[in-house]
């Protein structure tokens, strides 16, 4: 039975978990949308490994979020989740942050629709988004797609889409076909990683430590800095 720690951080969501086995049996989440991961996370890891009567030197391996997302929230995971690997001498797990939203939506609204379409906020009217069909096989390649009234409408066209995540909502007014639904109660989590987690770690598909980076899609472009006084 593995012990395997779980991190989550690629929007504003902080979700981190310990999975025994095949179940969480501990979970810390921050949902504020404050962006706290760097306050959160050492404390969230330390929460569920001792909640899970466990040593951090009983864990197997640490699973990672690995993006698309925020650059600072994906930062921020994957260099503790690296630390802890390198510290610990254990495997580091990573898993597409769309792919865990999939199955996020799948548990929790089975049999809703015909299509999975995770969405996560990149700003104006573009979103990181991938499509999975009803049995979580990827039918769409992860992108960063600016929405216009057209975007989907070859899977609109073959059944109901359900849309989520946090760059959703700003869809809803653009994507208005009949087979649209959207559900702003599904968020990135944990959750969503058991299984990715538990195949990988059984075909032991692994990271390379020395090399892993996060997967930003987009390069990071910083803002103007701001003087005070000036608009």
């Amino acid at each position: 039975m593995a012990n395997i720690l779980l991190i989550e951080t690629a929007t504003r969501v902080c979700s981190v978990g310990l999975l025994k086995g095949e179940r969480i049996v501990s979970l810390h989440e921050d949902r504020s949308m404050q962006y706290s991961h760097s306050s959160l996370l050492t404390d969230f890891s330390q929460q569920v490994v001792e909640e899970a009567g466990l040593g951090f030197q009983q864990l197997d391996a640490v699973a990672v979020s690995m993006g698309p997302g925020s650059y600072t929230g994906l930062r921020i995971g994957v260099s503790a989740a690296k630390g802890f690997c390198y510290a610990l001498d254990i495997p580091l797990i990573a898993v597409n942050t769309l792919e865990a939203m999939a199955h996020c939506a799948a548990s929790a609204y089975a049999n809703t629709a015909n299509f999975y379409a995770p969405m996560i906020d990149a700003r104006r009217m573009e979103v990181y988004n991938a499509v999975f069909d009803a049995s979580l096989q990827q039918q769409r390649e992860t992108m960063a797609e600016i929405i216009d009234e057209n975007s989907f409408s070859a899977f609109l066209a073959k059944g109901s889409v359900l849309f989520f995540g946090d760059g959703a909502p700003k869809c809803r007014e653009t994507i208005r076909h009949t087979n649209a639904i959207f559900n702003d109660e599904i968020y990135p989590s944990v959750n969503g990683m058991i299984q990715p987690v538990l195949t990988r770690f059984e075909e032991k598909r692994f990271e390379n430590l020395a090399y892993f980076e996060p997967y930003y899609l987009k390069d990071f472009v910083a803002g103007a800095p701001k003087v005070k006084g000036l608009q």
